[in-house]
Formats: structure tokens, sequence, C-alpha cells
């Protein structure tokens, strides 16, 4: 029980740190929220090349791994596993193959979402 409390703790302190981090980035710069986005995505991709982002993710689990930093890294992996597998053109499939799940899963939420709640235009 504790360890999972621990877990827990761990989890919302790293999944925060990374928001406090975003949120200080949109106050504090002149960064708009896209390019904070692509920063945490090639921070996920830099942490995995080095292999810095697995022992990362054995301590804060989906702390990590569910903001955008875990999908760059996933991004990464894909294409380091494909590229030994296939070549030079494993590269561009293999982030893709190993993502396809989430994006699928992302897709079909959008769409239960969409037939749930009408939106409307600004004016």
């Amino acid at each position: 029980m504790l360890d999972k409390l621990v877990t827990m703790l761990i989890v919302f302190a790293v999944g925060g740190g990374i928001c406090a981090v975003a949120q200080i980035l949109i106050v504090k710069t002149k960064l708009t929220p896209a390019r904070i986005l692509i920063v945490f995505l090639l921070a996920g991709i830099v942490l995995q090349t080095v292999g810095a982002y697995d022992k990362m993710a054995e301590i804060c689990q989906a702390g990590i791994s569910v903001p955008i930093v875990g999908f760059g890294a996933a991004l990464a992996k894909g294409a380091i596993e494909y590229t030994a597998q296939y070549g030079l053109l494993g590269a561009f499939a293999g982030g893709l193959g190993n993502s396809a799940f989430g994006i699928g899963e992302c897709i079909v939420a959008s769409y239960l979402v969409t037939l749930l709640f009408s939106s409307k235009s600004k004016k």
C-alpha cells in the first residue's frame, strides 16, 4: 500500500513539474504553446536517443510517459528499433508503428466526444 502511495506521489510530482515548467515558459517567455509543445516533444526524442528516458520512466512512470515527452520518446524508440531492423527507411515508419495504437485511441476518443457534445464556432 505504501509503495503505491509513493508511486502516485512521484507520478503526480513529475507530471505536475512538467506542466509547471510549461506554464512558466508560457508566462515568462514569448514562446507560443505550440512551440513549447515542440520543445517537450524534442526533449523526449533526445532523452530516448541518449538512453536516459527508459531509466527515468522506471522511476517516474506515467508522470513522464503521459505528457508529450513520452510521445516524443515513443517516436524515437520506434525509429531506432525499425532502423536497426529495416535500415534507413525504417526510421520513417518506426515512430508511427510504435505509437499507432495511442494515435488510434486518440482518434476514436475524439470522435466519441464529438458525438456527445456539439461544438459551436466563435462569432
